[in-house]
C-alpha cells in the first residue's frame, strides 16, 4: 500500500488517488497492535482512576436568618467561626483542625432571601450529612450567646447523598481507550510506511508501470496433498460412461 501512496503523492501530487480500501487493509493487517494498545491504555486509565481519584460527597441543610440585609453577611460569616467549628468537632468526635473542618463547609444565600444554605463536602457521605446538621444546630445555639441573635430557624436537615459529585471514571476510561486507538492507528500507518514489502499484483503494476501476466501460488504440503487426491479421484467421461482414470490405467 505504501508504494502506491508514495507514487501518488511524490510523482503525481494528487491526494484524490488515495484508495480508502488500502487504508482499511493496512489497519486490518495490523489490527492486533491497535487492540493491544487500547487494552493497555484502558487498563492504565482504570488504575489511575482507582488510585488517584478520591470520591467526594456533598449534602446541605437550610436555615432561615430573620434579619435585615446589612446584618446577613455577618451572620453568615459566623457559621464557620472557630467557636462553632470547635463545638461541632466535639459533638462528632472529629480529629481535625478548625480550619480543615471549615474548608469542608460552604455557606450561600439563596436569591437574596433569608434562606441560607450550609453545604458540606467530604469523602464520607454520612459524615458530610452529620457535619451539616451539627453545624446548623450548634450555630443556632451559639449565635444567641455571641451576638444575642435568636431569629434562627432550621428549615431542612441534610440527608445522606450516596452519589459522588466528582464521579468521572467513565469519561476517564473512554478518553484512555480513544487515546489508545489514535496511537495504535498512528503506529500501524507508520509501520506500513516503513515497510517496503510488495503484497499484491496491483502494487507491482503501480510501481513498475507494467502489466502482470501471471503469478505463482504459495505451495505447501497441505495444498500438494489436496491437489494429488483430486487428480486420483477425477473421472473421465467417454461414450456416455464415466471411467476412473486410476482404474483405466491399471487395466
Amino acid at each position: 500500500m505504501n508504494i502506491k501512496r508514495q507514487k501518488n503523492f511524490i510523482d503525481d501530487g494528487r491526494s484524490s488517488d488515495i484508495n480508502l480500501k488500502e487504508y482499511f487493509d493496512v489497519i486490518k493487517r495490523r489490527a492486533w497492535i491497535i487492540v493491544v494498545l487500547m487494552l493497555l491504555t484502558t487498563s492504565a486509565g482504570i488504575a489511575y482512576t482507582h488510585f488517584n481519584n478520591t470520591l467526594l460527597y456533598q449534602t446541605s441543610t437550610r436555615i432561615i436568618l430573620e434579619t435585615e440585609d446589612e446584618d446577613m453577611n455577618t451572620l453568615m460569616v459566623m457559621i464557620k467561626d472557630p467557636i462553632i467549628m470547635d463545638e461541632v468537632k466535639k459533638q462528632l468526635n472529629l480529629e481535625i483542625s478548625d480550619e480543615e473542618l471549615a474548608s469542608k463547609i460552604t455557606v450561600d444565600r439563596l436569591d437574596e432571601s433569608q434562606v441560607v444554605l450550609i453545604s458540606v463536602t467530604d469523602t464520607n457521605p454520612e459524615r458530610a450529612a452529620n457535619i451539616a446538621n451539627s453545624t446548623a444546630q450548634v450555630y443556632k445555639k451559639k449565635i444567641g450567646d455571641i451576638l444575642s441573635f435568636e431569629e434562627v430557624q432550621l428549615l431542612s436537615e441534610a440527608k445522606l447523598n450516596p452519589m459522588p459529585i466528582n464521579e468521572n471514571q467513565s469519561r476517564n476510561l473512554v478518553a484512555a481507550a480513544v487515546f489508545g486507538l489514535i496511537v495504535g492507528v498512528g503506529i500501524v500507518f507508520l509501520l506500513d510506511t516503513l515497510d517496503g514489502t510488495i503484497r499484491s499484483r496491483h502494487e507491482i503494476e503501480e510501481y513498475l508501470d507494467i502489466p502482470v501476466i501471471g503469478s505463482v501460488s504459495t505451495m505447501n504440503r497441505r495444498n500438494t496433498i489436496t491437489n494429488k487426491k483430486k487428480k486420483q479421484s477425477s473421472n473421465l467421461e467417454a461414450r456416455g460412461e464415466k471411467i476412473d482414470i486410476k482404474q483405466n490405467q491399471t487395466s
